[in-house]
């Protein structure tokens, strides 16, 4: 097991829920290729997209329901900063896990984080688990719980 999948598995299970972890067949890299793998609604797959503030410097996180993507206008104003592409130095610097495999939860670093309210409409969603072949179910409002988010419409 991967120290990045290890660091997912250890979050959820400190936050007293179960790690029910999936190794898939494929890639889940994307959102389309995780909704397949795992035979569910492309919104029910969380994307964890990274941004760098513009001013600050700091990686933010936008977590976001797979068919949606995040308004860099609208989720700069929630963050008060303009917000530039984050790199995968910073991305991994930040989280601890490479582009492809970020987890909403696991991260080396505390992060700011908000959530997409569409994400709440399941009874279950599906996350990346730290690599681009692991994803796990979890329940939205354990999810964002667990990641301190703040609900908002950040999305186009």
């Amino acid at each position: 097991m991967s120290k990045s999948l290890k660091r997912v598995a250890r979050a959820l299970e400190e936050a007293g829920l179960a790690a029910d972890v999936m190794e898939m067949d494929g890639s889940t890299r994307t959102a389309a290729e995780a909704a397949d793998q795992a035979g569910c609604e492309i919104d029910q797959i969380c994307k964890s997209v990274i941004f760098r503030g513009e001013d600050s410097g700091a990686a933010l996180l936008f977590i976001t329901a797979g068919g949606n993507q995040v308004d860099a206008a609208k989720a700069g104003a929630l963050a008060g900063e303009p917000l530039g592409k984050a790199d995968a130095a910073l991305i991994r610097a930040q989280t601890g896990f490479a582009i492809g495999g970020v987890s909403p939860v696991g991260h080396l670093n505390p992060i700011r984080a908000w959530f997409d309210p569409r994400l709440s409409a399941f009874d279950k969603v599906y996350a990346a688990a730290g690599t681009p072949r692991h994803i796990v179910p979890i329940a939205p409002e354990d999810l964002l719980r667990l990641t301190g988010a703040v609900p908002a419409d950040f999305t186009a």
